[in-house]
């Protein structure tokens, strides 16, 4: 959605950023995961209601610790550090971190300071996940401490003044009791967020700006029958109708009857132009005889482009290629190198013979689940929206 809430969350190679960006969506605000080298000029750009530092492996002390730009404290944007983002606020800023006499892992009642924005609506303990060495000796001027525990004296800080806020404690994991509810009065009490990401509100204006994008021009998509290539198909299909082809290859590795009922909801529900091929005799005969997973799937892949070849071409020129990327997609090949172009999983591969102008991606900003509260808002059938993946190439004896 144009002009959308947005949190930044700036990952300093945590095993949650994208947990944390899914807690942000669950509470209605957009998040975007970026490096914590991108440019200031880059956050700036995207103007972020509030930015959230994640954890990390590393000591704030050291050398080669990873460290953003400092012009990021004079936004005058809400900042919550989360561990090694808390660390990191609280050395940037003239505090003293160092490293802790006792190791502290694992679920930690904390003493909360109720009358911190951060904690409203909580009982003065809680139980959180903790998962950290080293500990915040000296607060940097203007903080204070907003929670404790038995083994760290400053589990949780803010300075209200500036709006920066930070906690040693996981609040995006199930382990922290409420932790979503911290989250939440950061993005609501602290960022002063309305909480304007939802899927009805995507549907409507992706189906706008892809009206705006494609005009009159051809779209080729290679439907599956999975979840994400069916509900980037519907979403075409409700923008620009028949100009949209879907291809649908029967391999002969669907479960049963899986391509009749793929072929039924797309051809007859959504009266998407539909090309199915039925390809089975010519995939299994291929597959006979060989057991080793990866070759399957070297084998399944390299078929699958070719008979999307020799259906493509019968089309003639085709003006965009729809692939189903979705946001862990993205943020798994790189975040800051994600915005470029690249083969794809969901198509086995680009054939160099399709004559596109550009590839769409309706669903890059998307996680699974997300993806999946779209296919409800398009009228897919939830026995399709809620399937589960079918078993791979080593079960495929």
């Amino acid at each position: 959605m144009k002009n959308k809430e947005t949190i930044v969350i700036l990952d300093f190679y945590s095993q949650f950023n994208q947990l944390i960006a899914r807690r942000v969506r669950e509470c209605n605000v957009y998040s975007e995961v970026l490096p914590y080298d991108v440019p200031i000029e880059k956050i700036k750009e995207i103007n972020p209601k509030g930015i959230i530092f994640t954890g990390g492996p590393a000591s704030v002390y050291e050398d080669d610790s990873p460290s953003c730009d400092k012009e990021i404290f004079k936004l005058g944007i809400p900042i919550l550090g989360i561990c090694y983002g808390m660390q990191f606020m609280s050395h940037s800023l003239g505090g003293k971190v160092e490293k802790g006499t006792k190791k502290e892992y694992g679920e930690t009642e904390v003493n909360l300071d109720t009358s911190s924005p951060l904690f409203e609506g909580f009982n003065d303990k809680n139980i959180c996940l903790m998962s950290h060495t080293d500990l915040v000796k000296e607060l940097p001027k203007g903080f204070r401490t907003i929670a404790t525990t038995s083994n760290c004296p400053v589990a949780a800080i803010e300075n209200k003044e500036l709006n920066f806020y930070g906690i040693q404690f996981h609040a995006e994991v199930n382990n922290t009791v409420n932790g979503v509810k911290i989250i939440r009065n950061f993005l609501y009490n602290i960022c002063k967020c309305s909480g304007d990401w939802v899927m009805s509100s995507f549907v409507e204006e992706s189906i706008k700006n892809l009206r705006e994008k494609i005009g009159d021009k051809k779209v080729l998509l290679a439907l599956s029958g999975g979840v994400d290539s069916s509900v980037a198909a519907v979403l075409l299909h409700k923008a620009i109708g028949k100009q949209l082809t879907c291809i649908f290859v029967d391999h002969g590795l669907l479960r049963k009857n899986e391509g009749d009922e793929v072929e039924n909801i797309f051809r007859n529900q959504f009266d998407i132009n539909l090309i199915r091929v039925n390809a089975e005799e010519r995939f299994l005969s291929k597959l006979a005889g060989v057991s080793e997973p990866e070759k399957k799937r070297k084998i399944i892949g390299e078929e699958f482009i070719r008979v999307f070849e020799e259906e493509a071409k019968k089309i003639g020129t085709v003006d965009f290629l729809v692939q189903g990327t979705i946001y862990p997609d993205v943020i798994e090949s790189g975040k800051g190198k994600a915005a470029v172009i690249k083969s794809h999983h969901n198509v086995g591969g680009l054939p160099d013979y399709v004559d596109f102008k550009e590839i769409i991606e309706p669903l890059r900003d998307l996680f699974k689940d997300e993806v999946r509260k779209t296919g409800l808002e398009l009228g897919i059938p939830e026995m399709l929206v809620f399937r589960q993946p079918f078993p791979g190439p080593r079960t495929c004896n």
